[in-house]
């Protein structure tokens, strides 16, 4: 019997997702995501992505810009940004369902020499448009691997490959193309935010965060604000903050242990901006959290 994407979608997600609608396959960074009723606000570093919405829509606010899609479109990120997220439309009889995929800037950079790319156009770091049939397609060939195992190893890589050729050629081209250049500005700022994402609980000077991108530090500070909305110190204080609330919903830590585990000194100074960025204090936020989660 032939699937559509939709199908297909619906069938492993219902199949395979988890208490928090997450369901992870065997494809490499490809997950399934299923909300049977509109989400609360998420909040995340988000990695370089392609999320392909197949049923129900979300929002996504990256500074001062918000981006409504739903089904038959998809998101494009190519940069490591702080995003609030929300899924808009869900219930239980139509369930939210979208496809993620990782970006991977090495298969990217392999596809633009073979294609001779020159430099990308400057542009956002986001971006909705309509699904391209290319990459819908390709993307349903590759989630029908799940259901052949022996072919994963064999099948996947090219298929991955595929995909990201067709979004490189496609409307999301001249925004995806700023991570396949091997020593773009991009990828620069990649190296400085790895060491942020690896290193966030300890004191990072701009000038190494400067240095990590072989950049001034002028240059680094002004190139860092424009792809991610924040300055390093402002990125690195909601990496902390969001790595706290995972470790209190998740793991059932504390407000003053988080605190201190991800790099605060002040426990006060923690609840405050805590309190800032996510609405409520911290102990009365992660209590919320969790009991959404238990009630879906």
């Amino acid at each position: 019997m032939t699937h559509s994407l939709p199908d297909l979608v619906r069938r492993y997600a219902e199949a395979h997702a988890g208490p928090n609608g997450v369901a992870q396959t065997p494809i490499e960074g490809l997950v399934v995501i299923r909300a049977t009723e509109p989400s609360g606000i998420d909040y995340a570093i988000s990695h370089p992505l392609a999320c392909l919405v197949v049923q129900g829509s979300k929002r996504v606010t990256v500074g001062t810009q918000t981006f409504d899609f739903s089904a038959g479109d998809s998101l494009l990120i190519t940069s490591d940004i702080p995003t609030v997220s929300q899924i808009t439309r869900a219930s239980a009889a139509a369930p939210y369902y979208s496809l993620v995929l990782d970006l991977n800037r090495r298969t990217l950079a392999e596809l633009a020499v073979e294609m001779k790319l020159g430099p990308p156009p400057p542009g956002a770091h986001v971006q909705v448009e309509p699904t391209d049939t290319e990459v819908r397609d390709a993307a349903l060939r590759l989630l029908r691997l799940t259901d052949r195992p022996a072919a994963l190893p064999v099948l996947q890589s090219q298929l991955l490959r595929e995909i990201h050729y067709w979004l490189l050629v496609g409307k999301h081209g001249p925004v995806i193309r700023q991570l396949s250049l091997p020593d773009s500005q991009a990828q620069r700022l990649a190296r400085a935010i790895a060491l942020l994402r690896s290193a966030f609980a300890q004191p990072l000077p701009v000038e190494r965060l400067a240095s990590e991108a072989g950049m001034s530090v002028s240059s680094f500070y002004q190139h860092f604000r424009a792809a991610t909305s924040l300055s390093p110190l402002q990125f690195q204080k909601q990496l902390r903050l969001i790595e706290a609330r995972q470790l209190m919903t998740s793991d059932g830590m504390s407000a003053s242990t988080a605190a201190f585990t991800v790099g605060y000194e002040s426990v006060q100074q923690f609840t405050r901006e805590y309190r800032r960025m996510f609405g409520l204090p911290p102990a009365q936020d992660a209590e919320a959290t969790r009991r959404a989660y238990c009630c879906q």
